[in-house]
């Protein structure tokens, strides 16, 4: 696997590239693209959310499950799209609520990029899915891949706040320290979850949590 991706995650995650699980994670992913198998994202996005957020700036974590699996929409950041891409559902909900919570008006622009520079990683828990197959992926390896990842930042940074919606999400929080970093838990902006995520207000939330760490808030405005 071509792995483009930041030097510090690099670094800090050179020993789970190496392991038995990832070789052969990333073999199966070859095998499935020589195949004639559609994979998204793109090879050159699937870390995407490192690239653009290294380990020593993560400040806020949002936790996805896989990637979007129709043509043009995965682009390495959870629940993100690119632009000129039809805002998904729950973006539109997230969109909702930031609107809501912070009082201000978004452009419905889905490209989260303005996020993931300013130290939001935008993580899903699987990487890669095959196109118009859900969680196809999902037995791969990644999810070992990514609890590292969490645990890594656990274990390397501070103060740093972890959005978990969903079920699925807050199954994570056992690989967090709790005690040297914040967790907040709400429902899956997904309309399946009917509206139980708006009024989490975690914007705000995020935004008083990083502000009492000494750290810069997050403008979520795009």
């Amino acid at each position: 696997m071509d792995v483009r991706i930041d030097s510090s995650w690099k670094e800090a995650l050179k020993e789970e590239f190496d392991k038995p699980y990832f070789i052969e994670l990333a073999r199966r992913l070859h095998s499935e693209k020589a195949s004639g198998i559609t994979v998204y994202p793109p090879g050159s996005m699937i870390f995407k959310a490192f690239d653009l957020c290294p380990l020593d700036k993560v400040k806020v974590v949002i936790l996805g499950q896989d990637p979007y699996h129709g043509p043009g929409q995965a682009m390495g950041l959870s629940f993100s799209v690119p632009d000129g891409v039809r805002t998904p559902p729950s973006l539109v909900n997230i969109f909702k609520e930031i609107e809501s919570d912070l009082g201000i008006r978004m452009s419905g622009r889905p490209n989260l990029e303005s996020w993931a520079a300013q130290g939001v990683l935008l993580l899903n828990a699987v990487l890669t899915v095959r196109a118009g197959e859900a969680a196809s992926h999902a037995g791969l390896g990644w999810t070992s891949f990514t609890d590292a990842v969490i645990k890594t930042i656990s274990d390397r940074c501070e103060g740093v706040v972890f959005l978990l919606w969903g079920n699925y999400a807050r199954s994570k929080a056992p690989l967090i320290d709790s005690g040297r970093h914040h967790i907040l838990e709400a429902a899956h902006p997904s309309p399946l979850a009917r509206g139980a995520f708006f009024g989490c207000r975690h914007f705000s939330k995020t935004n008083t949590l990083l502000v009492s760490e000494g750290k810069e808030p997050i403008d979520w405005q795009l």
